[in-house]
């Protein structure tokens, strides 16, 4: 096929990438966003097929047809709540065929002038060393999420030194990769190594730094996939990695900043120890109120203003539909009703986003962390449902908390707080909340979606 013609569809499909990628900013603009990064992709694959004369229109049709019936299978049955898995897997199948393409580039020019080049071979040790820590990384990743194995981070006595030396042992293969007549073997051996380091750099990390390890895998897999379009020669496959790399990592840089972490921290797994001496039963004995569905409806029916703050639990608990429709109700009564989003929220970046679309939650009702702080002093009602740590006040006034600093929704600023959990366990950060004990506030016990209808049930028949 012509060059040119080919050149020419390679930036049509660069500007479809970085269009798309623009409208998935915004949640009012994100569904047309993923429809033209997928055409682009499409587009994408259809030309590299047919320039390098890989494979023929009919095969490309029946693949279409077969990948095209694979997707739609797993849209439809995938759960909500199971996004961070399949996010993860995605992951793990970028980096893992970067691996693989990068392989195949070495063994096709084995005898050509080109292995002995430098930069042909830099690239392949790039792409085999982060291609083989994001495919086994996601996986454990994967594992952690769908509870194969513990959430919990997995340490062991020198850890950071066995991590070290094998970040080591693949640099010094690759430098002999680079060396060597031969370097198929020396390839495979730098595969190897980087597959024991992706696994022993995700085991350690767990619980709230999950979202931002997920984002981080996102940034490798891209970052591969552009390392691999240098050994393919493949502009359009540089320029679609760089992208998603660089998104990734400016989308973890924010989870960071979220949670007051720096990466090096969850990189490493990294993490403050809890604070000695002190035990649920000291922060709660006599002073946590229950209430009931009754109780909380009369708080809804004298409200002006409430904020919902969704948290894992409601995605548990699959409440997601259930909150849309009292959020509906309220505000068919004229009560003011938004949603506060903290970043960190849920176990993948924008968890909560996602669930809420799903329920058709509309785009305008769901606000930021900075948007929401402002207004809490003007809220009646603040609905938390089966978040913890983003709305725990010790990250503001403890400063030997886990979570000091880190940046909070500041529901306790509500004139009054509604948390509807299953009991007064932790959240991931292992330590309790001063605010299920305030005196504002009114737990709730039970399950999130149970709860909810519950009080919605109440409303009705009021």
């Amino acid at each position: 096929m012509n060059a040119a013609f080919i050149n020419l569809g390679y930036l049509g499909v660069s500007a479809l990438f970085v269009v798309g990628l623009k409208g998935l900013a915004h949640p009012r603009t994100a569904a047309r966003g993923n429809v033209l990064g997928s055409l682009g992709m499409f587009l994408a694959v259809v030309l590299t097929l047919l320039d390098r004369r890989i494979l023929g229109f009919q095969t490309i049709v029946v693949a279409l047809l077969i990948g095209s019936v694979i997707g739609a299978t797993l849209a439809l049955k995938i759960q909500m709540t199971a996004m961070p898995q399949m996010v993860a897997v995605l992951n793990g199948l970028g980096g893992g065929a970067s691996v693989l393409v990068a392989g195949a580039g070495l063994l096709e020019n084995q005898d050509a002038a080109i292995a002995t080049l430098s930069h042909f071979t830099a690239a392949a040790v790039a792409s085999g060393v982060i291609g083989a820590v994001t495919f086994w990384g996601s996986l454990v990743a994967f594992a952690k999420l769908q509870a194969l194995i513990t959430e919990s981070a997995v340490r062991f006595p020198g850890q950071y030194a066995i991590n070290a030396g094998l970040a080591i042992a693949a640099g010094g293969l690759g430098l002999w990769l680079l060396l060597t007549p031969e370097p198929h073997a020396a390839y495979w051996l730098v595969v190897a190594v980087s597959s024991l380091l992706g696994l022993l750099l995700v085991l350690p990390v767990g619980g709230a730094d999950m979202p931002v390890i997920i984002a981080l895998l996102n940034s490798c897999s891209g970052l591969a996939a552009a390392a691999t379009g240098f050994v393919l020669n493949n502009n359009v496959l540089i320029i679609a990695g760089s992208l998603v790399g660089a998104s990734g990592f400016i989308l973890t840089q924010i989870m960071c900043r979220a949670m007051n972490r720096s990466l090096l921290d969850v990189m490493v797994g990294f993490a403050p120890p809890a604070p000695k001496g002190r035990v649920d039963a000291d922060l709660y004995a006599g002073r946590v109120k229950t209430g009931s569905p009754e109780e909380v409806a009369w708080l809804f029916d004298a409200a002006r203003r409430v904020v919902i703050v969704p948290g894992y639990g409601m995605a548990v608990s699959q409440a997601q539909h259930s909150v849309a429709h009292l959020a509906e109700l309220l505000r068919g009564r004229g009560i003011e009703v938004e949603f506060a989003i903290h970043p960190v929220a849920g176990r993948m970046p924008g968890h909560m986003n996602v669930l809420l679309a799903e329920a058709n939650v509309p785009y305008e009702l769901l606000k930021d962390l900075d948007e929401s702080n402002p207004t809490f002093e003007q809220t009646d009602v603040a609905l938390v449902i089966g978040a913890n740590d983003v709305v725990n006040p010790l990250a503001r006034t403890d400063p030997t908390s886990p979570l000091a600093g880190m940046p909070i929704l500041d529901v306790d600023k509500a004139r009054t707080v509604v948390v509807i959990k299953r009991s007064l366990s932790p959240g991931f950060a292992g330590i309790p909340n001063p605010l299920f004990a305030a005196d504002k506030t009114i737990m709730l016990f039970g399950d999130g979606r149970a709860m909810v209808q519950a009080v919605l049930k109440v409303l009705r028949e009021g």
